[in-house]
């Protein structure tokens, strides 16, 4: 009979990739990823919004007089009035906002006074042949932008508070660990990413934040409630190691993750590359670009992070290291009787990995089920197996 396909094994939970046993791998690439995004927060920073940072917001029609502007125009004309009345202001990219004749574009500058930005408001009148009604200026302050982040960080503290302790109630406070520690790697991360595209921090970042952490932990609670249904009493048995009853429930819900994550990132997707790139809604893109990074980061975290974290805490408890130890002798002594006699089991220039890798070997694979031993009790009716007093059977 043919083996069935990848996908077939895949949606059957019997793929056996090893995702666990790879842990190191896993942990060394996150640290490499928190540590370039550690340095672009060092030395990029962050874009801070007009919300956040403070400054002056001029909002010109997209058709004048003269045509229809161009985002690039847009932003020379407000840079040259807004210049016009200090030199040493700056000005950020514009964006459109709407489509056809309500289209707008938003121009941040820097912090002006209430006379200086009526000054420049005046010289876009001027400069753009277009009513004065139809040029606005707003000013925002920075202490409005602090309010909003000491409120999300207070916010972001509470969630993982609770979190920690449902987690705990739920199942165990090494899980709880496992999910909070990528948790914050899915923040990180996707921290780094708006910082080395540099789009602004808006408000709509904030929001999108702390979306993407109910999201990233659904899928967690998802892998461990599989974890804990296959390593229930696994200390009892002999048949498989604590990392392997993980990997096995990692593998068994890959593509549920999977498929949930597509679902999820493809209206998101949508909302960043259609509404904010081809349809040019500028306000769409901050809060597009922090759903589809995080959404994104929290499938692959929950699959390749959360759970090998698991595995390697629980590895360190005394009762799963002698379950650990005792398993992994009963296969080298399989090992050791079915091998020719007078050779090694091991040869002499091994390495623990080496030794590792053969034991996975004859680890069983997922989904299937121990063995039942055979009865090796004569049935044949022998001798030495007949009741005593030779009667007939009745």
């Amino acid at each position: 009979m043919a083996r069935p396909g990848l996908a077939t094994r895949l949606y059957q939970g019997e793929a056996n990739i090893n995702i666990v046993g790879r842990r190191k791998v896993w942990f060394a690439v996150a640290a490499a990823i928190v540590v370039i995004s550690i340095g672009s927060f060092i030395v990029r920073g962050f874009e801070l919004g007009i919300e956040f940072a403070g400054g002056t917001s001029f909002t010109i029609p997209a058709t004048t007089a003269e045509g229809t502007l161009t985002q690039t125009e847009a932003q020379e004309a407000v840079e040259r009035a807004v210049q016009s009345v200090d030199p040493a202001a700056e000005v950020t990219a514009a964006q459109k906002v709407g489509n056809g004749a309500d289209a707008s574009y938003t121009v941040r500058a820097s912090a002006l006074s209430p006379a200086e930005a009526e000054q420049a408001k005046a010289a876009l009148v001027e400069d753009l042949g277009v009513p004065a009604e139809d040029v606005s200026d707003n000013q925002v302050s920075a202490a409005w932008g602090g309010a909003v982040t000491e409120k999300a960080v207070l916010g972001l503290i509470i969630f993982l508070v609770l979190v920690v302790a449902y987690l705990i109630v739920r199942f165990e406070w090494r899980m709880a660990v496992a999910a909070l520690l990528s948790l914050l790697l899915d923040l990180v991360l996707t921290a780094g990413v708006y910082s080395l595209v540099g789009f602004e921090v808006t408000p709509s970042t904030v929001i999108g934040f702390l979306t993407i952490l109910g999201y990233a932990l659904y899928d967690v609670v998802v892998v461990f409630d599989k974890v804990q249904e296959n390593t229930r009493g696994i200390t009892a048995g002999s048949s498989r190691t604590y990392s392997e009853a993980t990997n096995l429930a990692v593998n068994q819900t890959l593509m549920r993750s999977l498929n949930t994550g597509l679902v999820a990132l493809l209206p998101v997707g949508g909302l960043l590359f259609i509404g904010a790139g081809l349809l040019g809604a500028g306000t769409l893109k901050d809060l597009g670009l922090v759903l589809f990074v995080g959404m994104g980061f929290g499938v692959i975290s929950s699959i390749v992070f959360a759970a090998p974290v698991l595995s390697a805490l629980k590895d360190q408890e005394p009762k799963i290291k002698a379950h650990t130890a005792r398993v992994l002798a009963r296969r080298q002594q399989r090992s050791s009787d079915v091998a020719p006699k007078g050779e090694r089991t091991r040869p002499a220039n091994a390495t623990e990995s080496d030794e590792a890798s053969v034991l996975a070997g004859s680890a069983p694979r997922p989904g299937a089920r121990p063995t039942a031993k055979r009865n090796t009790t004569n049935r044949g009716g022998g001798a030495g197996n007949r009741p005593s007093g030779g009667g007939k059977r009745r």
